[in-house]
């Protein structure tokens, strides 16, 4: 059993392919991507809830979601009714939402990169102690007590 465990080799691309799974940056993005997943909900409710309402409203009540061009078949008053009824149409409206979740998104995110920076930098700008002196400080030191000694 021994024998034929000893004959068995391992390609060589495994052992680098594990190492690498097990870096921590893999592992961060692995769980970025997760996150971002989840977060791509919330994103969608609050651009198609909250920001087309408002904005539809204020460039006089269009809603986003309807506004296409028919290329093809029939024109209806929705894109719904357009793509039941087997038309060809061009969903600017679907193509602006998600230009402004993408928008919306990366503000989020470029928030949330600024304050985790300035939280890193605050921490590492605080040390505890002074770092003691090097070596080479310590025997410039000396010789410079030393000179004065001799001066005197």
């Amino acid at each position: 059993m021994a024998d034929i465990k000893s004959r068995v080799h391992t390609p060589t691309w495994v052992s680098e392919f594990r190492a690498f799974i097990m870096r921590g940056n893999v592992v961060d993005l692995a769980v970025g991507v997760i996150v971002g997943a989840a977060f791509t909900g919330i994103v969608n409710s609050l651009v198609k809830d909250v920001f087309n309402p408002l904005i539809g409203l204020l460039i006089g009540g269009i809603d986003f979601s309807n506004l296409f061009v028919t290329l093809k078949g029939p024109h209806l008053a929705t894109l719904a009714e357009a793509q039941k009824a087997g038309a060809v149409t061009i969903n600017i409206g679907l193509f602006l939402n998600t230009v402004i979740q993408f928008l919306i998104t990366a503000l989020v995110i470029f928030w949330v990169v600024k304050a985790l920076t300035r939280l890193h930098v605050r921490e590492e700008a605080a040390p505890a102690e002074p770092p003691p002196p090097t070596k080479t400080e310590v025997l410039l030191e000396q010789i410079r007590d030393e000179l004065a000694a001799r001066k005197v």
